[in-house]
């Protein structure tokens, strides 16, 4: 069973949202950059990226990460995973360097992220921006901006579909069975 818990406009408002949150908290946008986590996070990223020169006019660049050779899970998958690219376009040193994923769930990916950030310098504060907190955390990591937070059962599945890897923009809910 599936439900559809977030729309486009759900979608965008949250994405609105948290650009004002980043902004606020970082006292604008000296000094900052959004590195995405493949494939959903950079999407998000961009599009935050998008709202923040909205708001500041002022254009934040947009990293991208990929984490498959550092999830802690690595050699135990059957199967090899697809790489993707990585691509930090400014130094991240002394910067807020904000991570940004669609899903935040056991905090294993997040782990992984920030190992993986920081074989590229070492940022000055780490913030992390997720479009779903699910909870069922595994680490102690938490979100600095969350689109929704939404309680699930642990092996419930939420799928985002974003319009630029995908033809609908939603988050669905997929009910365990």
């Amino acid at each position: 069973m599936s439900k559809e818990l977030l729309d486009n406009s759900d979608i965008n408002r949250a994405i609105r949202r948290m650009a004002h949150e980043i902004i606020e908290k970082n006292k604008g946008t000296e000094n900052l950059c959004l590195v995405g986590i493949q494939k959903g996070g950079v999407v998000l990223a961009n599009r935050l990226s998008t709202e923040i020169q909205k708001i500041e006019g002022r254009l934040i660049e947009v990293g991208t990460l990929d984490i498959s050779f550092y999830r802690d899970d690595f050699n135990t998958k059957d199967e090899q995973p697809i790489v993707k690219k990585t691509e930090i376009p400014c130094t991240i040193d002394t910067k807020t360097v904000v991570l940004v994923d669609d899903v935040l769930f056991t905090g294993r990916s997040i782990r992984a992220a920030m190992d993986a950030l920081v074989d590229f310098g070492r940022p000055g504060h780490i913030q992390l921006a997720v479009l779903i907190d699910r909870g069922h955390r595994e680490l102690p990591i938490r979100a600095d901006y969350a689109g929704k937070n939404i309680p699930t059962s642990f092996n419930d599945l939420i799928e985002v579909q974003l319009h630029e890897n995908d033809e609908n923009n939603k988050v669905v809910l997929i009910k365990e069975q």
